[in-house]
């Protein structure tokens, strides 16, 4: 490794699995502090342990407006500071419209949109106050090309796409850099209602990536010089025809 973020205080949030957790893996491997943000307490302690001293867990309920809106002091208690914050808890949902449940989009929503805004919102003082620091989203494929079989995931990745492009251009002034990595499918939790023979064809003809790969792509994003933002950059396995 090249300690591309030494001295660096990161704060992810769904980082006790999937994307969340292999970019806090590869920048606490590049000398960054890394607070990793979650509602899954025992896993974050239990990984926290894993990836040594620098790894910092965080307990909070993404839903829970007042939780959210309240962790930057606890973000720099624990990390001592915050220079990149990145937006990454998600959910997905898939499926035709009409066999929906409404109330099951409502949370994906409110995770998707709400907390990722809400949280965005919780951090931006203290990297305005300090003129510098990155805002990363995990966002989609779905976010700039709408998807067939997946249309409310895919409203929430071109909500999310709005905001990164429009919070972008007000943060600029601060020093404050926004973007978002918009991978195609990757082997995460976010795909376990894909059908069985669905999961099967995609892992056999590789249309499917890895949170690593996903991962090395946000390490690039935030090592770009100071004078240089990555605004969106998309990563698709190879067979995926988007």
């Amino acid at each position: 490794m090249t300690d591309l973020m030494k001295g660096k205080v990161a704060a992810i949030t769904g980082a006790a699995s999937g994307i969340g957790l292999e970019c806090a893996r590869t920048l606490i491997a590049e000398g960054a502090t890394v607070v990793l943000i979650d509602r899954a307490r025992e896993r974050l302690e239990a990984l926290c342990q894993d990836l040594g001293d620098r790894a910092r867990p965080l307990v909070v309920d993404l839903l829970d407006g007042a939780e959210v809106s309240g962790m930057l002091p606890r973000i720099l208690e624990a990390g001592g500071g915050l220079d990149i914050f990145h937006a990454n808890a998600g959910a997905y949902i898939g499926g035709p419209v009409e066999e929906g449940d409404p109330d099951a989009w409502d949370r994906m929503l409110n995770l998707n949109i709400n907390a990722a805004f809400r949280s965005v919102h919780a951090v931006l003082p203290h990297m305005i106050a300090q003129k510098s620091g990155d805002i990363l989203f995990t966002s989609s494929i779905a976010g700039v090309v709408p998807v067939v079989w997946e249309p409310i995931y895919t409203a929430s990745k071109f909500a999310v796409q709005a905001f990164v492009h429009s919070t972008r251009r007000q943060m600029a002034k601060h020093g404050v850099r926004v973007g978002a990595v918009l991978p195609g499918p990757v082997v995460t939790a976010l795909l376990d209602d894909w059908p069985k023979a669905k999961m099967d064809e995609a892992l056999a003809n590789g249309s499917l990536m890895q949170p690593k790969e996903v991962a090395d792509a946000v390490l690039f994003m935030l090592s770009r010089p100071r004078n240089v933002t990555i605004r969106d950059l998309v990563i698709l396995p190879n067979s995926v025809d988007l």
